[in-house]
């Protein structure tokens, strides 16, 4: 007798180890989220909070069991890929530079912190210990406060005569390390003067420079100026126009790229470092190909005796890191004490200007680029060579052909295919090679006459770092501009990419 079963699958069992310890990692990343909100960091736990949700409904509930291993990588994508994009390219409709570096909140908290201090009323004064506190004494008016405890919370006493002048009072170096609780302190005169801390040794009259008159408008107490919160350029400005530092950040609409493309001074040397840095990194794969193809045949070729050792010596680039290697070769083109300038003058009699002269920058890059890439060409191409069968040369060869022409019509063609998605990522890569520009040549020399930091050896990497970090830059809505620029190049060098494989595989597929 067969017994019949239903088609439904069982229930999976429920995993308690699996359920609390996924549950302690949410209550911990929510924890962190508050922690962060708290920081006044809305975004960042508004991330924490959706991988803690995640987290939560991926392994306590009943979801497929393949996002339980599929979903840390997905988040990790989303949080260090795709959210450091996202807000690249949000910063790139900003105006966020060194001149408007907060929000308007704290702008505003900065300048109502803005203090006036009335020299005239300044009064020295002295600090006197007692058990559990401090008494603050002025002896030009015989003037004492009540105890105070000095611990950096805000506090208010009030000032009485003196009965005698104290027999001791703390030490000046003393008394400075109390200067952060001492600005805390505010002292009340007899007469109803009030005093803050106006210096290491002084109180006076300190009042504020601006009066708050909404969340937009602020006046100035000195003259009585308007200040109105300017959304178009980010600053609090008077109604002369004057603007009153410092600036906040705002949504700007399309200007950045506007400036990109319609600004001279913007667009000539960037489009001048877009040649370039195509040029360089079309240069560099062509030659590192050749190169590193170049001796790998050579390195194949059966009469060719100690190939172990030439190996060795020739992968030996690609063993010290590069930014070592870069380091050295900056001292060897040194334009005074290099040994490539010096062999040069014995020889021919001529110091290059490597560093000075925007053209053999350019050749040098070139040259160290190639040194730093040749062996990991030259490896693939050792492979690859291999995988050349025999009998297509051996037939090339008793019909007369040359060495050179075998390579060129059947060794050449064969590796060709399973290159071109290796020689499209490697454009990619130099396409934003920043360490070796930056490690190198640092950019320079730099264009004359630009709105924004280029340099004539500045890619589009290196390009966007010192708009955003240095010389007379640090404006990282310009940056974001340019970087969602390069991000779109990028894409289509990734697109081209993928199609080229798919296709090579297509044609190993179906041979074609």
């Amino acid at each position: 007798m067969v017994a019949i079963t239903s088609g439904a699958t069982a229930p999976e069992p429920v995993n308690w180890t699996r359920i609390g310890v996924a549950g302690l990692m949410a209550l911990a990343v929510l924890y962190a989220a508050f922690l962060l909100y708290m920081q006044a960091q809305p975004l960042f736990g508004a991330i924490l909070l959706a991988l803690g949700i995640g987290i939560a409904v991926v392994y306590t509930t009943g979801a497929s069991p393949a996002w339980r291993f599929i979903y840390p990588g997905v988040a990790a994508v989303l949080i260090f890929i795709a959210f450091p994009v996202i807000y690249t390219i949000y910063l790139g409709f900003t105006n966020y530079s060194s001149f408007n570096l907060l929000t308007q909140e704290r702008a505003v908290e900065v300048l109502m912190s803005s203090r006036t201090v009335d020299k005239t009323t300044e009064r020295k004064f002295a600090l006197v210990a007692e058990d559990g506190g401090y008494r603050i004494f002025f002896p030009d008016d015989g003037l004492i406060s009540d105890p105070v405890a000095l611990d950096g919370s805000p506090v208010t006493a009030a000032l009485a005569p003196a009965a005698s002048a104290p027999a001791e009072t703390v030490p000046a170096r003393d008394a400075v390390k109390l200067r952060g609780a001492l600005q805390a302190v505010e002292l009340t005169t007899p007469d109803g003067v009030t005093l803050r801390n106006s210096g290491l040794r002084a109180f006076a009259q300190v009042t504020s420079e601006y009066e708050r008159l909404g969340d937009d408008q602020l006046r100035r107490v000195s003259d009585g100026a308007l200040l109105t919160a300017d959304q178009a350029t980010g600053f609090f400005v008077t109604e002369a126009g004057e603007r009153v530092p410092p600036g906040f950040r705002v949504p700007i609409g399309f200007d950045n790229f506007q400036r990109i493309f319609q600004n001279e001074g913007i667009r000539a040397p960037m489009l001048s470092i877009f040649l370039w840095t195509v040029t360089f990194a079309a240069i560099s794969v062509a030659l590192v190909f050749a190169v590193g193809v170049t001796l790998a045949v050579i390195l194949q070729w059966p009469h060719l005796k100690g190939k172990a050792v030439y190996r060795v010596l020739l992968i030996l680039p690609y063993a010290v890191p590069s930014f070592i290697s870069i380091l050295v070769f900056r001292g060897l083109f040194n334009q005074n004490f290099g040994e490539i300038n010096l062999i040069l003058e014995v020889i021919f009699g001529i110091r290059p200007d490597w560093f000075t002269d925007g053209t053999l920058a350019r050749v040098m890059l070139v040259i160290v680029n190639v040194w730093l890439g040749y062996p990991y060409m030259m490896l693939l191409a050792m492979g690859f060579l291999q995988a050349v069968p025999e009998d297509h040369k051996k037939a090339a060869a008793l019909e007369g052909a040359s060495a050179v022409r075998v390579f060129f019509t059947i060794t050449l063609p064969q590796i060709l295919p399973p290159f071109v998605p290796l020689l499209i990522s490697a454009f990619a890569f130099n396409f934003n090679n920043i360490v070796l520009i930056l490690r190198m040549t640092r950019g320079g020399p730099d264009i004359p006459g630009t709105a924004i930091p280029a340099g004539e050896t500045d890619i589009l990497g290196s390009f966007t770092y010192r708009v955003a970090f240095m010389d007379t830059g640090t404006q990282f809505g310009m940056a974001g501009a340019i970087t969602f620029l390069i991000f779109i190049v990028v894409a289509v060098i990734a697109y081209t990419n993928f199609v080229a494989m798919r296709r090579a595989a297509n044609r190993k597929r179906y041979g074609t």
